[in-house]
């Protein structure tokens, strides 16, 4: 079976400041964290696969194929800070987004996309903040929207950019409880995540990313105190070396 995402030779770079370098990396099934210190490029990584931000060089495949191919398998959860929140839609609207590939471009909501997107409003706890404008829920219910919406899409792969961070509890166990519901489902998850006390809980694989590949595999074999500390630790050495590269690449 191919990967649920796999990249080969990714490089991006900000003007001369590379992101990701020469990262070659394969997702194995279940739920895998992304893991690595601030301004690692982990969230451009899932960008630069979902086609978000341009790349140097590279390839990227979903379940061995092109996006455009299987977009339908690929669901995405951006960083709330990267929202409209004064968007005029209300919680089951942003669900409802999500049903859109299967509907009609004119007309009403069917009734039956409705139903789906509510059901996944009620997985998360949301189902009484259906009506509500999505800028006037909290931070939390406003995470859980968007992860119903995720769930809604029915992805074989959902993408989610730091998922729990700045949540309360409430919504911190509701995304967890989505997480394990879909690996029971046979569904993927790559998830950058910043808590590194939970990646042992929360997930079964890991990808230790600081612009450079470090460690990836099973957390039990990856997710080691070296690999951590080479991770966190090597930041400006991988810089200088990438960025030797990048300008190499643009000349």
């Amino acid at each position: 079976m191919s990967a649920p995402l796999e990249v080969q030779h990714l490089t991006v770079a900000y003007g001369e400041k590379p992101a990701v370098w020469d990262v070659t990396w394969s997702a194995p099934p279940g739920l895998t964290a992304i893991v690595g210190p601030n301004g690692a490029g982990k969230s451009t990584l899932l960008k630069a696969a979902l086609g978000l931000v341009p790349v140097l060089s590279g390839e990227v495949r979903f379940f061995g194929r092109r996006l455009d191919d299987v977009r339908n398998r690929v669901g995405y959860l951006p960083q709330r800070a990267s929202v409209d929140w004064d968007f005029p839609a209300t919680a089951l609207d942003v669900v409802c987004m999500a049903r859109y590939p299967r509907m009609r471009w004119w007309g009403v909501v069917p009734r039956a996309e409705k139903q789906a997107a509510r059901a996944a409003l009620e997985q998360v706890g949301m189902s009484e903040y259906a009506d509500r404008q999505i800028g006037r829920l909290s931070g939390g219910q406003q995470q859980r929207v968007f992860l119903a919406r995720a769930l809604a899409q029915d992805a074989d792969l959902v993408l989610m950019d730091e998922p729990f961070a700045a949540v309360d509890a409430a919504t911190e166990a509701a995304i967890v409880g989505v997480l394990r519901s879909l690996a029971e489902r046979g569904r993927h998850v790559v998830a950058v995540h910043h808590d590194l006390a939970t990646v042992p809980e929360y997930f079964s694989s890991v990808l230790l990313l600081n612009a450079r590949v470090f460690a990836a595999g099973p957390v039990k074999e990856a997710f080691t105190n070296r690999n951590i500390a080479a991770t966190y630790g090597a930041r400006l050495a991988v810089l200088d070396e990438a960025s030797v590269g990048a300008a190499a690449v643009g000349t």
